[in-house]
């Protein structure tokens, strides 16, 4: 009976076991799992870029390329181990970060088919998007999670602020095809709005410029009216953050039914969907 215990229970701890491993970094093989595709994911970001440099490509484009496909063969296991050992496979393919697991290695397998596909090569960098799964292993990842936390609060608040703007700029924009002329650069009102959104920003990029007395009065007034406007949505996420400093302590434990994290350390369900943690 006993034996028959362990053959049943040993391929349930391994799955387990690389669950925990891979998804979480409460353990210490967890924090050096994360560590490794942390850095894993800097190089091949590193090799990425250099890849694009016409001078080193031709020179070192042999060793560049067996150093991607080693980091491509890497992160193809990992994906298939996260797909291995969550209860819901289809899940994690179609989340947001399974999508970019999945674009992240994709390009390279592409190229060994198609050759005129090295622009699709780029997508690669989309690698650099996965580090934000691993800052759960920093000190700072309580202040990671609050700052993700406003920001999901806010953005209703956040859309009202960008449509207000909007139609701030398409205001300045259309006085301003009023008031100047063709020849200042103010042709049509599409190109006055663009005028109106650079001024407001700040970027200033001074290619199209009023001329008239009342065309540079109102656009002091615009450029005054930019830096005010650009306080509003920092003290939106701001008073946000201020509101969630409370949240109940959580650790990096992540749900085997939706891959989800965030739970209390008391926990013993997903707060999301139910699953025994």
């Amino acid at each position: 009976m006993k034996e028959n215990q362990g053959s049943d229970i040993t391929p349930v701890h391994w799955k387990e076991r690389l669950h925990e491993i891979i998804f979480e970094a409460d353990t210490k093989a967890g924090k050096r799992f994360d560590i490794f595709i942390f850095w894993a994911i800097i190089i091949s970001v590193v090799v990425v870029m250099l890849e694009s440099v016409d001078h080193i490509r031709q020179e070192h484009g042999k060793l560049l390329f067996v150093v991607e496909w080693i980091f491509t063969i890497i992160f193809t296991l990992e994906y298939i181990a996260r797909i291995l050992t969550v209860n819901r496979p289809l899940k994690y393919v179609f989340s947001f970060f399974g999508i970019v697991d999945l674009l992240s290695i994709l390009p390279a397998f592409i190229g060994l088919y198609h050759t005129q596909s090295a622009s699709l090569r780029i997508i690669r960098i989309l690698r650099l998007m996965r580090i934000f799964r691993v800052l759960k292993l920093f000190a700072f990842s309580k202040q990671a999670r609050a700052l993700s936390n406003a920001l999901a609060s806010s953005w209703q608040k956040i859309t009202v602020f960008l449509m207000s703007v909007l139609l701030i700029v398409v205001i300045l924009g259309t006085i301003m095809y009023i008031i100047e002329t063709p020849e200042s650069g103010f042709t049509s009102i599409p190109r006055s709005i663009y005028w109106a959104i650079v001024t407001l920003t700040t970027v200033g990029y001074g290619d199209i410029t009023p001329v008239s007395a009342l065309g540079q009065t109102v656009a002091s007034l615009v450029m005054i009216l930019g830096y005010a406007i650009i306080a509003v949505p920092t003290g939106i996420v701001s008073a946000e953050v201020i509101r969630g400093s409370e949240i109940k302590r959580t650790n990096t434990q992540a749900c085997k039914s939706c891959s989800r994290e965030g739970h209390a350390d008391d926990a013993k369900f997903c707060r999301f969907c139910g699953e025994m943690l």
